[in-house]
């Protein structure tokens, strides 16, 4: 069974990043995080927000309690939890008193597929486990509870034992489920078997009351996104995902590549259009929220997914965006991007500097010389098709357009370590090594001369420290910004400890974020100029919140 493009049907859009995205190592979401995130996916227009398990972590039942007192506005809150366990009823099990009391109308259950988990995971029988998918739907529904049952482990367990699999599904469905998701909860399947299978679960439909089928699926073969679709093409109308991918090991079908796929190249509809226009901002939100840096080369939301380098490219592009781009940015919410580097042409120049509000024309000998200069600087190490606000403060300055609103005179940056950390008995993974540095930078800065100091656990965090302590006095909005990304490369390795190094710091105000370069044989003086570029950019570009271009405007040409 194969449902064709251009179809307009509906798909139901169940978002699990609160729960299983959380999963994802190195992943950690206070309750706080939680409802923040649960509002901008209501915003979003996202149907199913499934909250967490109730009852598996404190954390997790005052994030429902929360959301009872201050509701969502269109999203159904959905808590999940597992069929009860063997050998009690559903009624005496104090898990599912815990799923009650969250207060929400759906509940996810989910229960097992594959014979092999029942009799080696559960340590129960084949009987069992269908009594208690059974029991815990009917015990849901009897408290007023409508059921979405995740069949876990679906893909492999029908592969191993069709009959059996089936059979679980069938006593979800006469319990009373409203939707059953079939899950690769390993994440082993390809495109194609997901839709045979899939097919193969809908020639049963009777069997199931035709209730309506979703799709879970994981990243680990690298095909979670694929495998959705192949699945909605198959027949289901329900796909969950996470925002960004996130998830356990690689990862979750990822609802920013997911939705734009099936809503504007297989026209099935999950979004209105306005709401679409709002995905880059959401997955952008959510990397803030977790703190985690949004990848660049995502599809669709990236920095780089509409990113023009190849200077034929970037001609062609301001000819006709089709000749390199699959869908107009715009659509979901994103922008088209001309990066410059030592492979940029005058067509990359001419577009960057447009995008700046410098409109030159071809011809201009200042923009043969600010290619010139650009690529003089990417052979000492320079790379600016990621420091885009390095870019502008040099174009700015080459044009005569740059106004500084502070001058770093000079800087002193000093290491101190209280204790042998060279012991022996010294243990790296404690973190408690004493040591501590100190810098101090002398600025001038509206006609004045500022000397601070600060302490940091390391002298970078020093250096941004002192440089904040001499600013805030005349830009205290600079208290709003903060170090997002810090990267160090070692260009040329066989120079040993005297190589050249660069050094890219990312800057956020919470809204935006930018990126700066700075390049020397000393690790500090380039982290340094990054540091500093970073900060003046903040003030400076036109474009910023935090920008005091008003007092210090950027020179016309």
């Amino acid at each position: 069974m194969k449902i064709e493009s251009g179809c307009s049907r509906q798909i139901i859009l169940y978002d699990t990043t609160l729960r299983d995205g959380a999963q994802r190592e190195g992943l950690s979401l206070s309750v706080q995080d939680k409802l923040q995130i649960a509002k901008l996916l209501d915003r979003l227009g996202i149907p199913f927000i499934e909250g967490g398990w109730p009852g598996a972590n404190p954390k997790d039942v005052q994030f429902f309690w929360q959301l009872q007192e201050e509701p969502l506005t269109q999203a159904e809150l959905v808590a999940f939890c597992s069929t009860r366990k063997p050998g009690r009823t559903a009624a005496e099990d104090p898990m599912l008193q815990a799923i009650l009391a969250a207060g929400t109308r759906y509940v996810t259950v989910f229960g097992k597929s594959w014979d092999l988990h029942v009799t080696q995971g559960l340590g129960t029988t084949l009987a069992e486990n269908l009594a208690m998918i059974r029991d815990t739907i009917t015990y849901l529904g009897s408290r007023q509870r409508r059921v979405i049952y995740d069949a876990e482990h679906w893909f492999d367990a029908y592969r191993h034992n069709p009959d059996y699999a089936l059979q679980t599904l069938v006593a979800a469905a006469e319990a009373g489920a409203e939707w059953l998701v079939l899950c690769d909860t390993n994440g082993g399947s390809l495109p194609h078997e997901i839709a045979e299978i899939t097919a193969a679960v809908l020639a049963q439909s009777h069997h199931l009351r035709h209730l309506p089928l979703g799709i879970h699926t994981h990243n680990d073969s690298g095909t979670a996104v694929a495998n959705a679709l192949a699945a909605v093409q198959a027949g289901v109308l329900m796909v969950q995902g996470t925002i960004n991918g996130y998830g356990e090991r690689c990862g979750n079908a990822d609802l920013c590549s997911v939705i734009p796929n099936l809503q504007l190249k297989l026209g099935y509809r999950c979004l209105p259009e306005e709401k679409l226009r709002q995905l880059t901002e959401v997955s952008r939100a959510v990397s803030e929220v977790v703190n985690l840096a949004p990848d660049d080369h995502a599809p669709f939301v990236g920095r780089s997914a509409f990113a023009h380098k190849g200077g034929i490219h970037v001609s062609a592009v301001q000819k006709n965006p089709l000749t390199y781009e699959h869908i107009a940015p715009e659509q979901v919410g994103n922008r088209r991007r001309v990066v410059v580097s030592e492979q940029a042409g005058l067509s990359n120049i001419l577009s960057k500097l447009a995008g700046l509000g410098i409109h030159l024309d071809k011809s201009d000998p200042q923009v043969r010389s600010i290619l010139e200069r650009l690529k003089a600087l990417e052979l000492e190490g320079y790379q600016f098709e990621v420091a885009e606000a390095s870019f502008e403060l040099l174009v700015r300055g080459l044009l005569g357009q740059r106004s500084h609103p502070f001058e770093v005179l000079s800087f002193n940056v000093s290491t101190t370590t209280r204790s042998d950390w060279s012991s022996r008995n010294w243990d790296p993974s404690s973190g408690e090594a004493d040591v501590q540095s100190l810098a101090a930078v002398k600025i001038a800065v509206q006609r004045q001369t500022r000397v601070c100091a600060a302490e940091g656990n390391g002298p970078v965090a020093a250096l941004d420290g002192a440089l904040r302590q001499a600013l805030q006095e005349f830009y205290p909005q600079i208290e709003q910004i903060h170090l997002s990304d810090y990267k160090v490369r070692i260009l040329d390795g066989q120079a040993g400890t005297s190589a050249k190094t660069r050094v890219l710091v990312e800057f956020s105000d919470g809204h935006q974020r930018w990126t700066t370069v700075g390049v020397s044989p000393n690790i500090i003086e380039a982290s340094c100029r990054a540091l500093v570029e970073g900060l003046e950019y903040s003030l400076l570009a036109p474009s910023s919140p935090l920008s005091t271009a008003a007092s210090i405007p950027w020179l016309r040409p």
